[in-house]
């Protein structure tokens, strides 16, 4: 099947109202994180069906749809690429990841960084020099500094920590709230599996975190206890 038959399939799967409540969703406005961005209208769930139907997609036709103007098809590209990822060869792994940072400025959206980062960057990266995610966090893009906290959620669930918390650091001063959201939430997934590790990094930084990170990180812990993070008396 041809990149046009299955572009002409995701348009039979549009829907004008969730395209619009979309637009509202995603920030597409003036001046919001996701100004301009362009919707079909398909849910999520039917956009995974799609991906498994068409998995076998070669990277240039992925790459097409990683390329186009509509949030939808580029969320489809990257299903399928980390579904490439996942079940691929070390030489087709390393031709998908060559692909992501290529058209890294396409992934512009924090579900299209979210639900691929962690499973191609971080999985790609767990035994190699993690020097490109400290690169992506020093990034004037949004994506690319939120690319490089959400790729630590792979590494988190190997239970290696160690890179989240630096990039967590070098986030800390971030001026977007959508870092703030990620980096708490990487923070939040270390504590659920070893929460000492998170307390001694909130002891050490919590007074100057950010409080839209520090909420999100100490979300699971006890009512008393979020008070005295949250007015400073720990």
């Amino acid at each position: 099947m041809t990149v046009s038959d299955i572009k002409e399939t995701l348009r039979t799967l549009a829907d004008p109202l969730i395209a619009e409540h979309s637009k509202r969703f995603f920030k597409t406005g003036k001046g919001e994180y996701g100004e301009g961005d362009e919707f079909l209208g398909i849910r999520v769930p039917v956009l995974r069906a799609h991906a498994r139907e068409f998995r076998h997609a070669t990277l240039t036709e992925i790459r097409e749809f990683l390329r186009s103007r509509f949030h939808e098809e580029r969320l489809f590209a990257l299903l399928l690429l980390v579904r490439k990822f996942e079940k691929g060869s070390e030489d087709e792994r390393r031709e998908v990841y060559s692909l992501y940072l290529e058209n890294i400025k396409h992934i512009n959206n924090w579900d299209l960084v979210d639900s691929s980062a962690p499973y191609i960057v971080g999985a790609w990266l767990k035994d190699r020099d993690k020097q490109p995610i400290y690169t992506l966090a020093k990034s004037g893009s949004l994506w690319e500094r939120r690319i490089a906290i959400m790729s630590t959620f792979h590494l988190i669930g190997k239970n290696s920590f160690d890179d989240a918390l630096q990039i967590s650091l070098l986030l800390k001063h971030d001026p977007e709230d959508l870092i703030h959201k990620a980096a708490g939430w990487m923070l939040r997934e270390i504590g659920k599996r070893d929460m000492a590790v998170e307390k001694n990094f909130l002891q050490q930084h919590y007074r100057q975190m950010p409080r839209t990170m520090l909420r999100y990180a100490i979300e699971r812990f006890p009512e008393n206890e979020r008070k005295k993070y949250l007015k400073g008396l720990v």
